[in-house]
């Protein structure tokens, strides 16, 4: 079935192919894709759009001595085929198999290790000045989506790049779409400069003196396309230093390896655009690029994606809750950074267009941007994954927490996140979260209580942040009302001797199925800031050991504020703190991940009679 593919262990295979063969290689690589994610779910439409660009790359450039950086990573699936994982693809994003990204330590041929964007053309300069250093003739070369290229980070390295007359080759793949439709300035920059005045004015003056001369006012109007398409992109690229060579089409190998050929001679830093269909070769994906963009396992006959549980995510939670709220209160106005249909907001982008604000992936610029419209009376919401969250700290103490405003924090993906891996997990929120002056953080145990949550968050005016888990939670009924929470108040869920568990958020269910084991006590926390010190003191009075449970780091989180509040209270008792373990957790299922941290109702149980029997 795959006569060419098969053949392929490594790019100097596929430079021993003839140039004629390279089309079936790639339509080949597109039914195999197509084929192998279909089973194992993953980024489809992003690389079926990076086929003939993946091929051209690795003929033509000596990697993996030549430095190829990919951004994100969504759209590496070929590359690591090309690179000796064929066979290793039935086990993409799966425990023990391989990343749905570029990973260092599984292939030298993945030279920097990504997940978040916009980092590519600031290590690939960094590969690049290396070299330069070395005084080695080895090239660098950054493949950035049009999505990725509105994320600040890129223009930084774009600005420094221009002035290190280091060997850098920036690939600009454009295919209009990156996870949400990409939006700002740079998207619309070809438009805005065409409609000015002077081109306006110039366009008007050409069409009347040509208006009486039929076959030279045809060739002004291709000549206008062709300044459009081909001219004037380039522009800006220039002015930042660089040789703009583009748009080219990214789905033509001849003219791709014609022109990376040439670029390969050339010295100093090239920008080259290229223009791909994102989804090619897959109808299904061409139609619905963003449904493929990362999907699950899914019918390749039909495309029909098999979902598992039948009672809500939290992301739908929230997403309903966003809608109803707004309802509500017209000042409420949503935010995310180019996560619209992953952070559940597509229904109010359509409802509410108007307070529905995509900034693009930019993180920073998202808070700051919530906080302008917080101090101008407006109450933002900002739906974003804790993994994301990140990237904009400093802004979240600086431009948030100090000014004391009211923005509300719905965080996704709070905890492991499965096939998504170490880049994506948001490991470490409660620890990065608690130390804010002003921060009040909640963490649901069911979908309930986090639209509880939602509200009561909203409702603060203070800087407020939910963090949620991924994927459903354990079925809990869901109320209409938008009903609020005692803040710093968590309750009791099982009354038990000797042992209390407190537990907080989504690791509420685990403990009572330990707590039945162990006849313990079970304490639904709700809150890590502030803390429910007055139920902390009591079950530390009452109880031999004190057991915290959390889907976070342990260092920092939720058990160290429990034992920072026992400390200051002169109160000495046994604990034990549970949580994820101090290190970089790899894909695998979100279930047995949990398990193997000891985080589900049978690790708690071991752990717990583990310290009371020793």
């Amino acid at each position: 079935m795959f006569k060419l593919l098969e053949t392929i262990n490594s790019p100097e295979d596929l430079r021993q192919l003839e140039r004629e063969q390279l089309p079936q290689l790639a339509a080949e690589l597109r039914e195999f894709l197509i084929e192998s994610v279909s089973k194992t779910g993953g980024h489809l439409a992003s690389n079926l759009g990076a086929v003939e660009l993946t091929i051209a790359l690795h003929t033509i450039f000596n990697t993996p001595e030549d430095k190829l950086v990919w951004d994100v990573g969504h759209q590496t699936y070929v590359h690591k085929i090309l690179t000796g994982r064929r066979a290793a693809m039935g086990g993409l994003r799966m425990a023990h198999g391989i990343s749905g990204f570029p990973k260092r330590n599984e292939s030298p041929y993945d030279t920097f290790g990504t997940g978040h964007s916009s980092t590519s053309i600031s290590a690939a300069l960094g590969m690049a000045v290396a070299a330069k250093l070395r005084g080695s003739d080895e090239r660098a070369v950054a493949i950035i989506g049009d999505g990725a290229m509105t994320g600040g980070m890129a223009f930084e390295a774009l600005n420094n790049a221009g002035a290190m007359d280091a060997n850098l080759l920036v690939i600009l793949n454009d295919n209009d779409m990156s996870i949400s439709r990409p939006v700002g300035a740079l998207n619309n920059y070809l438009a805005k400069l065409m409609s000015g005045r002077f081109y306006a004015a110039m366009r008007r003056g050409s069409e009347k003196v040509l208006k009486g001369v039929p076959p030279m006012l045809e060739f002004a109007k291709r000549a206008e396309e062709h300044f459009k398409g081909m001219w004037i992109p380039g522009t800006l690229f220039e002015e930042f230093g660089f040789n703009y060579i583009g748009p080219i089409d990214g789905h033509d190998i001849d003219v791709l390896l014609d022109t990376l050929g040439n670029i390969r001679q050339l010295e100093g830093p090239q920008f080259l655009h290229i223009v791909t269909q994102k989804g090619k070769g897959y109808p299904l994906a061409e139609e619905d690029c963003q449904l493929y963009h990362g999907v699950g396992k899914f019918d390749r006959a039909n495309g029909v994606v098999f979902k598992s549980g039948s009672h809500p995510t939290y992301t739908e939670v929230f997403g309903d809750w966003l809608c109803d709220m707004a309802a509500q209160d017209e000042k409420l106005v949503g935010i995310t950074p180019a996560m619209c249909e992953g952070s559940g907001m597509p229904d109010f982008a359509e409802k509410f267009p108007d307070r529905y604000f995509d900034v693009g992936i930019a993180e920073q610029h998202a808070l700051t941007f919530a906080a302008g419209l917080a101090c101008e009376g407006y109450k933002p919401v900002v739906a974003i994954y804790s993994t994301f969250l990140q990237r904009a700290y400093d802004q979240l103490i600086h431009d948030v927490a100090i000014q004391n405003l009211p923005v509300t924090f719905a965080i996704d993906r709070g905890g492991l996140v499965g096939a998504d891996g170490a880049t994506h997990a948001g490991s470490f929120d409660l620890s990065y979260l608690r130390s804010i002056p002003n921060m009040t953080v909640m963490a649901p145990a069911d979908e309930n209580e986090c639209r509880q949550m939602l509200s009561t968050a909203f409702r603060l005016g203070t800087p407020s942040a939910v963090r949620y888990p991924r994927g459903t939670g354990p079925g809990v009924a869901i109320q209409a009302d938008l009903q609020v929470l005692p803040v710093g108040k968590g309750e009791v869920r099982r009354e038990g001797h000797n042992v209390a568990i407190l537990a907080f958020g989504s690791m509420l269910a685990p403990a009572l199925q330990a707590a039945d084991q162990l006849d313990a006590t079970v304490a639904n926390m709700r809150f890590v800031k502030p803390l429910d010190e007055e139920l902390v003191l009591k079950l530390a009075r009452e109880h031999a050991l004190l057991v915290t449970v959390e889907e976070n780091v342990v260092q920092g989180g939720a058990g160290s504020a429990v034992a920072e509040c026992l400390a200051r209270h002169g109160l000495h008792i046994a604990m034990l703190h549970l949580g994820l373990p101090d290190e970089f957790l790899e894909q695998g299922n979100p279930a047995q991940m949990l398990a193997d941290c000891g985080l589900d109702g049978a690790g708690i149980a071991r752990s717990i009679l583990e310290r009371t029997v020793n």
